[in-house]
């Protein structure tokens, strides 16, 4: 075996998540999972924010439902996107709770929980309030929503929008905000009251109060992870993922050595190179090593020596002294440094969600308590 790994630290999403719970109170959590625990593992990331205080959960696909109450999860349990028909029976058999947004899924929600015993079952509806990327325009929604009321197989638990842009543009934040209190407000007009209004995700929740309503989607913030970097500052989060490998080979180069594929760059001196095995195939970023990325071992920051090839990567350390066996950091704490999964995605241009997320199944997780 490797010696690489993605460490996950089950006490920083608690923590994160009763944070995030203490400041948005009394609006309750609930903890978005989707995509294997945004890399970190669903089920027991679950468990955590669970521990945490979250009371709900979401998930993207109904699998990932299914994933979680295999492993006797009973928490509610929201699939944030209409899913394929023929997925209905698991949906209902496994009480997940289906977001909405069209007429015919309703109705097949309403058939099969009436077939399988389970109506009046339970669906949150989606009004698109401005991400346009699913959900019923406002006038749809009022339509299903009033068909919802009246079908005695369903019971309009709750309604949900999206917000594109809580962490950067506030006035577009707060018409899509005023777009939903709108719309519950019409429903409460028309005698229809609904349990829970969620608009949130981690920036709304953090940032905009008004948007908290009932429930919030906190996707990021629970992996101790912000969506801008003055979001919620004064919440106190920990990133809990640890991407860690270990030494495998060190040898000493002349000056203008050209280290890996391509042989992009030469060393500016004569240097110790040491091999990690771990590449682009477990989610190092290939073109991180050209664009200033640094890994820690023994508590100093290191240079790419060369590019990242698919299982391994080179390091210039220098004069330093360096051995086989030593650990090497990618991402996460070592000593009193620190690199972060942030510092990643301003490198790469992207966003700090799609670095956690990228790290693939041949990086075993392994879950501790408070960094031990």
């Amino acid at each position: 075996m490797r010696p690489s790994w993605i460490e996950i630290d089950l006490d920083a999403i608690e923590s994160n998540v009763r944070a995030i719970r203490d400041a948005i109170h009394p609006t309750v959590v609930c903890a978005v999972v989707k995509a294997d625990g945004y890399g970190h593992g669903d089920v027991r990331t679950a468990q955590a924010a669970i521990e945490g205080g979250a009371t709900h959960l979401a998930v993207a696909l109904v699998s990932e439902g299914v994933r979680l109450r295999e492993a006797g999860i009973e928490a509610p349990i929201l699939i944030l996107s209409e899913p394929l028909p023929e997925e209905l029976d698991t949906i209902v058999g496994l009480s997940l709770t289906p977001i909405v947004y069209r007429r015919h899924f309703v109705e097949g929600v309403a058939r099969t929980a009436d077939r399988l015993g389970r109506a009046p079952y339970p669906v949150h509806l989606k009004v698109d309030t401005g991400m346009h990327r699913v959900g019923a325009s406002p006038t749809e929604a009022i339509d299903l929503a009033r068909r919802v009321d009246a079908d005695e197989r369903l019971t309009l638990e709750g309604i949900a929008t999206h917000l594109s842009v809580a962490e950067e543009d506030a006035e577009f934040t707060a018409g899509q905000i005023g777009a939903l209190a709108q719309f519950r407000d019409l429903l409460v007009s028309e005698g229809i009251d609904v349990e829970y209004v969620h608009a949130a995700n981690t920036a709304g929740a953090l940032d905009h109060p008004e948007a908290r309503f009932d429930l919030a989607r906190i996707g990021l913030g629970i992996y101790g992870l912000r969506p801008a970097p003055e979001t919620g500052r004064e919440v106190p989060l920990t990133p809990a993922m640890r991407v860690i490998s270990a030494v495998s080979f060190v040898q000493r180069l002349p000056a203008s050595a050209r280290p890996s594929y391509g042989r992009a760059r030469p060393l500016e001196r004569p240097s110790t190179v040491a091999t990690v095995p771990l590449g682009y195939a477990d989610g190092i970023p290939r073109r991180l090593s050209s664009l200033g990325g640094e890994v820690l071992i023994r508590g100093k920051r290191y240079p790419y020596a060369g590019t990242v090839t698919m299982d391994q990567v080179m390091i210039d350390v220098g004069d330093d002294p360096v051995e086989v066996g030593d650990e090497v950091v990618f991402i996460g704490t070592q000593g009193d440094e620190e690199v972060t999964a942030t510092e990643w995605a301003d490198l790469l241009s992207t966003i700090n969600y799609e670095v956690v997320c990228q790290f693939g199944p041949r990086l075993p997780r392994r879950y501790v308590r408070g960094g031990s």
